[in-house]
């Protein structure tokens, strides 16, 4: 009998449609589960009775992480576990963990106030990125060209944003290039380069910006083995500038999107999910 995910996600996308398709050829059987109807919080909520286990595709950033731990909780294996996603869905969190560990990030400070912002803005200088703490797809991030746009844009951030949103970065602008790796368990299995241009920009995989496969390159098989190294195995966006000494880890996505860097590089993202999950599905059971 095939075993049963639940892809726990708000909407099907391109790519949870692509792994629903793909899973009866691995022995498996994927079904969405909207994580809008859940109600988890009993040791055995109903909304999951039956299934193997539970892969979490919210988009939230406030959902995935709750969602994760109450499934493990309740016996079911979950990728990505709660600890990664959580690790995953705060930056300023992410980057410490990272940077404890010896894996380089783009210098960055953590502004929670105006006086905040000012002093950072100071330290780091223009042109600098701006971008929430709890946030993705590029959503809310702004380049500050110059000193004077900077105080401008704080006063959005300040006058409208709730308390979890003011919460955010401001690092150093690094260029207009980055690298978007898939990774499954501890495999690369794509990376393409994706450069800024048109008038966005920005060179987030979501913008539909340029790209070219970098699957190869070792340092970005280096890099991205050392964030498997903290995180544990499973699957992960990781978004990479290129720095003078090496690539800095920018931000490691616990529900990546993948049709940029399968369409860039061909990789069957799909297939080598479905691998990940029969082997760890195998080894609760050995």
């Amino acid at each position: 009998m095939a075993a049963r995910i639940a892809v726990v996600a708000d909407r099907i996308a391109w790519e949870e449609r692509r792994l629903i398709e793909a899973a009866p050829e691995h022995g498996l059987r994927m079904e969405w589960v909207n994580d809008e109807s859940l109600t988890l919080g009993a040791p055995e909520a109903p909304s999951l009775d039956g299934y193997d286990a539970v892969l979490v595709r919210s988009r939230s950033y406030t959902r995935g992480g709750l969602i994760a731990g109450l499934a493990e909780a309740g016996g079911l294996l979950t990728v990505n576990s709660a600890p990664a996603i959580h690790a995953c869905e705060n930056k300023a969190a992410l980057r410490s963990l990272l940077r404890a560990a010896g894996v380089p990030v783009p210098d960055f400070r953590l502004v929670l106030s105006r006086k905040d912002f000012e002093r950072a803005v100071a330290e780091l200088g223009t042109p600098t990125v701006f971008k929430p703490v709890f946030g993705g797809m590029g959503k809310r991030v702004t380049l500050l060209r110059d000193a004077d746009t900077a105080s401008s844009v704080y006063d959005y951030v300040e006058d409208l944003g709730h308390a979890f949103e003011q919460a955010c970065l401001l690092e150093p602008y690094l260029g207009g290039v980055s690298v978007r790796c898939m990774v499954v368990g501890r495999d690369l299995v794509g990376a393409a380069q994706f450069s800024s241009g048109g008038t966005d920009w920005r060179n987030n995989a979501a913008l539909g910006n340029s790209t070219r496969a970098v699957h190869q390159d070792p340092g970005v098989q280096k890099t991205v083995q050392a964030v498997v190294d903290v995180l544990g195995e499973g699957i992960y966006g990781v978004d990479l500038f290129p720095g003078p000494d090496g690539y800095l880890v920018n931000e490691v996505n616990h529900a990546p999107g993948f049709r940029g860097v399968a369409t860039a590089t061909g990789a069957d993202v799909p297939a080598a999910v479905c691998r990940h999950l029969t082997a760890q599905l195998s080894g609760r059971r050995g």
